[in-house]
């Protein structure tokens, strides 16, 4: 496994954001991994996540929205960040053209992942991969997070904490219920941060994810 480190411009307004990609040496996809709103790319779970991956033959790129990569903590605004995906998309699509591509976040980077592709059709992409997408804060439930995706036409994955705070399981059930490309997979037991008795289970997040990629497209059986 080799690993990529990159900085690329966004904008002349943003600025330049860091990159990092684990890549192989024959990856059957590769996918962005957008953080979530409390962590930037190198925050423990997201380097596990990847390495896991790396070892099921799928490459990420993990980067830092701008808000980030300034050592700032409020999280960019949304014009921002789903410019700050298209850029690594592009950056993505461009440096790997042979490479089945997918996107990916967690909870803040999922959700603004989305965003960009409800507005966006970016045809290299297959799918959307969401690891705890954040329906609602804490304590209020409401589901107008949603409302984009709707537009989003691709197929995606929504991997769910039974105990996820931030997605209601009522709520979420009935958001995926209503999108035709959506597949919502639950992990019992699990919080946002998919911890189970205070374990961190990032094997069945991949577990999952690599059974979906590969039921759906099979790309990685």
């Amino acid at each position: 496994m080799e690993t990529i480190q990159e900085k690329i411009l966004v904008s002349d307004s943003i600025g330049e954001i860091s990159l990092e990609t684990y890549m192989l040496a024959s990856p059957r996809l590769v996918m962005t991994l957008a953080h979530g709103a409390g962590a930037g790319m190198q925050h423990r779970f997201m380097a596990s996540l990847s390495k896991a991956l790396a070892e099921v033959n799928v490459a990420t790129v993990r980067f830092n929205f701008p808000y980030m990569e300034n050592g700032k903590k409020r999280p960019d605004v949304p014009a921002v960040a789903e410019k700050t995906i298209g850029a690594v998309l592009q950056h993505a699509a461009s440096k790997y053209p042979e490479i089945p591509l997918f996107a990916a976040g967690k909870s803040f980077g999922g959700r603004m992942t989305s965003q960009f592709l409800s507005k966006q059709q970016f045809d290299r992409v297959r799918g959307v991969i969401f690891y705890g997408f954040p329906l609602h804060p804490a304590g209020t439930p409401a589901i107008t997070r949603a409302e984009h995706l709707s537009n989003v036409k691709l197929p995606m994955l929504f991997l769910q904490g039974t105990k996820d705070t931030l997605a209601e399981n009522s709520l979420i059930e009935s958001v995926c219920s209503k999108l035709q490309t959506a597949t919502l997979d639950k992990i019992e037991g699990a919080d946002h941060g998919f911890m189970i008795s205070r374990k961190e289970r990032i094997d069945i997040l991949v577990d999952r994810t690599v059974q979906w990629i590969e039921s759906r497209f099979q790309l990685l059986g």
